[in-house]
């Protein structure tokens, strides 16, 4: 009996597992293959800014081209400005599934991400493509921590321009020398004119993510490196001589009634009519201003250009160090950095719905005519459509094979390149900061900032008062230290130079 017992449920287990076998069997999914026949892998790409209402229309249009072509497909998630940090941290340290990702210097922290292992290192994939050779090698040293590549970047303008970016409108009415005009001291006359002669303008206006001219590379805010410094002294940058000056001339411009009253805590208001702001620019900066104002703009740099960690490290896409598919993941990317319909359909959305040719003027053609990165085609967006997919363009890939706009000079391209080439490196260019021994002394910094920061740099309150308690908060939390440390591991890598 208890052998007929035994048999009958090892009869019944069996018939369990066949049934499971041929139930997983049925739902397993097919493998999408394309014309070729090779399979298409999809790949997810976390990138920063909002959702967009076309999008998944525009994927598909994406995922059709490359299918075929490299046998991927593409998934988009997007988290936005004020939510992209935290919400990478989660995907990163949760082990989510995803393949790439937006990171830089800003935002889900390139750097950071990279030391703890969080991101591929390419090296090895990317040293025969061709954006490997096509892109700026000073990206790809950026791109290089502890000597080893983690990020493919985004190439656009590598350096630093701080500008002020005045109202062309003031400008011409009052003859206003703006080229003329690059320090913070230079524009007191004209802050001056505009205080008397338009009453309903504010003359210097700022909100509270505005800093105040800062002369050096700040490789952990506030502490860094002097522009030009060779002896690569590393500073307190709210102990330099030139600090301390734009803050008492910023504190001076706002008791003359020169910037708006809330400046500490103001978040841009477009319809308030200003003579100047301050804006981080690159070349023909003014037409994306303008356009997004409403009204003309002109700018002038303060300072020379110099490229930066931070500044070279402005946009890059990484790799998940655990992807399935590290191979397809570089290889969609060269072809995002180097196929000019992929490039332009992922920017612009779609030819004839977001965005339509128009024909260049042969003069301007013809003067553009032999310089590099320069393409036959200019757009115009389709505003109305343009609403519903309209991306950070510098979050995708690079610059310099996207079409320009039909406000744009056809040679901006060849413009931005010879910036490129033109800006000047920083000393400490190349070096990165180690924070674990001063982690939990770095980490206070951005308390103190968050405290003074803000009201000091647009003069909204005394620096003469408040300086010292910033300096005060900054040595409790052990700048020195910070200092001290810096300053070391910068000695020993301008030793290994």
């Amino acid at each position: 009996m208890r052998s007929k017992m035994i048999k009958r449920f090892a009869a019944a287990g069996l018939a369990v597992v066949l049934a499971a076998g041929l139930l997983a069997g049925c739902g397993k999914k097919k493998a999408e293959t394309n014309a070729n026949g090779e399979e298409i892998v999809e790949l997810t790409w976390w990138q920063i800014g909002d959702a967009q209402k076309d999008q998944d229309k525009v994927l598909e249009k994406v995922n059709e081209y490359i299918g075929d072509k490299i046998g991927v497909k593409l998934k988009i998630s997007t988290a936005g400005w004020g939510d992209y940090d935290q919400k990478m941290q989660v995907v990163i340290n949760t082990g989510d599934d995803w393949d790439m990702c937006f990171t830089c210097s800003w935002a889900n922290n390139y750097l950071q991400n990279a030391n703890k292992g969080a991101f591929l290192q390419i090296d090895d994939y990317i040293k025969d493509t061709e954006m490997y050779k096509n892109i700026d090698e000073r990206f790809w040293e950026a791109a290089k921590v502890q000597g080893k590549t983690y990020g493919v970047p985004s190439e656009k303008e590598i350096g630093s321009m701080p500008m002020w970016v005045f109202t062309k409108e003031y400008v011409d009415k009052y003859d206003i020398p703006v080229d003329e005009i690059h320090s913070l001291e230079d524009l007191e006359p004209w802050l001056k004119l505009i205080k008397e002669k338009e009453p309903d303008v504010v003359p210097m206006y700022l909100t509270s993510s505005y800093s105040a001219p800062i002369y050096m590379d700040l490789i952990q805010n506030p502490v860094g490196i002097e522009y030009g410094d060779e002896t690569l002294t590393v500073k307190n940058v709210f102990e330099t001589e030139k600090m301390k000056s734009t803050l008492k001339t910023m504190r001076k411009y706002y008791q003359a009634g020169y910037i708006n009253k809330d400046a500490a805590t103001a978040s841009d208001d477009k319809s308030i009519k200003r003579f100047v702001t301050k804006g981080d620019g690159q070349p023909y900066a003014e037409l994306v201003w303008g356009k997004d104002l409403g009204y003309e703009v002109v700018a002038t740099p303060i300072m020379d250009t110099y490229v930066t960690n931070i500044s070279a490290r402005g946009a890059l896409t990484a790799i998940n160090a655990q992807t399935e598919h590290p191979e397809k993941a570089v290889e969609f990317l060269n072809l995002i950095n180097t196929d000019e319909y992929l490039r332009n359909l992922l920017n612009y959305g779609i030819e004839g719905e977001h965005w339509d040719k128009v024909d260049v003027p042969e003069d301007e053609a013809a003067e553009a005519e032999g310089k590099p990165y320069v393409y036959d085609n200019k757009i115009k967006l389709n505003e109305e459509t343009r609403k519903n997919y309209s991306v950070s363009y510098w979050v995708q890939g690079g610059l310099f094979n996207t079409y320009v706009l039909e406000n744009e000079p056809v040679d901006k391209w060849a413009a931005f390149k010879e910036f490129n080439t033109s800006s000047v490196e920083a000393p400490s260019f190349g070096f990165d900061f180690d924070l674990e021994p001063v982690s939990t002394e770095v980490a206070g910094f951005g308390n103190v900032m968050d405290e003074f920061g803000k009201s000091l740099y647009t003069g909204s309150v005394d620096p003469e008062e408040y300086l010292p308690k910033l300096q005060e908060k900054l040595e409790a939390t052990g700048i020195d230290k910070v200092i001290e440390e810096m300053q070391k591991q910068i000695d020993e890598w301008k030793a290994e130079k």
